[in-house]
């Protein structure tokens, strides 16, 4: 199987195209500043959830590149939260994607117990 079958990598995919469209709507300064780190911390989730299935023949490495795409998961929503008090004109935007991502994180922290348990090496 590829990581490309799993729910959570397409979730985070598309969520990350998105997000990263939804940053340039932001003032032009910001798109540098805080924009960047959600466009970085909304791959890192894709990223990691790749690279941690790359290496699903050693279960803990994968449990573990899980776990960082959580934690990016978790920094995203914080990003969202953010940009979401400083720019009022976009806050439905930001915290529509926000409740997006807390439902990603849910699916991760599942596939994560999944793993735990489940998962044959």
């Amino acid at each position: 199987m590829s990581y490309t079958k799993l729910d959570i990598y397409n979730t985070s995919f598309e969520l990350f195209i998105e997000t990263h469209q939804l940053t340039f709507k932001l003032p032009t300064y910001e798109t540098y500043e805080l924009g960047s780190q959600l466009r970085r911390s909304s791959d890192s989730i894709v990223t990691n959830i790749v690279e941690g299935y790359g290496r699903k023949v050693y279960k803990g490495e994968l449990i573990r590149f899980l776990v960082y795409s959580q934690g990016s998961c978790d920094e995203t929503v914080s990003h969202l939260s953010k940009l979401s008090r400083l720019y009022p004109e976009l806050n439905s935007d930001f915290e529509n994607k926000a409740e997006q991502y807390k439902l990603l994180g849910g699916k991760i922290n599942n596939f994560i117990k999944y793993v735990q348990l489940n998962w044959r090496t």
